[in-house]
């Protein structure tokens, strides 16, 4: 069972996409340990671009009259996402710098993992005990839960980071530390996300020249690369659509 890939054009505010069957939501979530919560329906078989990002998340799904559970990882390349039909899908995307205490974000890194004996009301995390599987508006206190209980932690460090700070700490132990929390490099994260952001804005219709120069792009062709790396469209597909379904903002599970 696969679940949808990392977004689709669709941006955080809850914008809807109903492209190939499939019905999605996204919104942001004013918690710090949480990016995104998403939701997706699908009324027919389909593919869908799984597009790289750096976030690691939950995901819970029913298909077929069976509930599933897993958690989701950072992805570092595009890829494709089967959708099954008549599946309902509920996703977590966790902010940058959070992992789960019994499974590090290094080790879900292009993959994934199924929870075992997952139901239709709760499942059971790494082995812990279970808890209440979360509907959409629920998903902040499920994590909330998660935190107190020490399952969700983060690395202070790599927060600092994010925001813009200097830890007093050498460059040798912040790129472990980040490489850690995230399983990723600094270069890796900051790389992924230019593209994505580049990948809205060019769907929202911006010139690729203007792209390039709003983003630090060195040229065009830089920018085409990493959207064939990363996005796995070119310029002019974004701009007109083309190419069939994208996904730019939930988490995968494959």
């Amino acid at each position: 069972m696969t679940a949808p890939g990392h977004g689709l054009p669709a941006d955080r505010r809850g914008r809807e996409n109903a492209g190939m069957g499939l019905r999605f939501t996204t919104r942001t979530s004013d918690s710090p340990w949480v990016d995104a919560v998403w939701t997706c329906t699908s009324d027919q078989v389909g593919e869908m671009t799984s597009v790289a990002a750096p976030r690691w998340g939950l995901v819970f799904w029913e298909c077929d009259g069976r509930a599933h559970a897993g958690v989701t990882g950072p992805e570092t390349a595009t890829g494709s996402a089967p959708v099954p039909e008549g599946a309902s899908f509920v996703g977590i995307e966790f902010a940058i710098g959070t992992s789960l205490r019994d499974l590090p974000v290094a080790s879900l890194v292009d993959g994934g993992v199924e929870l075992a004996d997952a139901t239709r009301t709760s499942f059971r995390l790494c082995g812990s005990r279970r808890w209440e599987r979360p509907a959409p508006d629920d998903a902040e206190a499920l994590v909330a839960r998660l935190v107190r209980d020490g399952a969700v932690v983060r690395d202070p460090i790599v927060g600092e980071v994010l925001r813009g700070g200097r830890p007093a700490v050498s460059d040798r132990t912040l790129e472990r530390r980040f490489r850690a929390a995230t399983g990723l490099t600094r270069g890796a994260v900051r790389q992924m996300e230019r593209a994505r952001e580049a990948a809205h804005l060019l769907a929202a219709g911006k010139a690729a020249t203007d792209v390039v120069a709003s983003l630090g792009y060195f040229d065009q062709p830089h920018l085409a690369r990493a959207l064939r790396r990363y996005v796995g469209r070119t310029a002019t597909q974004l701009q007109d659509g083309g190419a069939g379904a994208l996904a730019l903002d939930l988490g995968s599970f494959s």
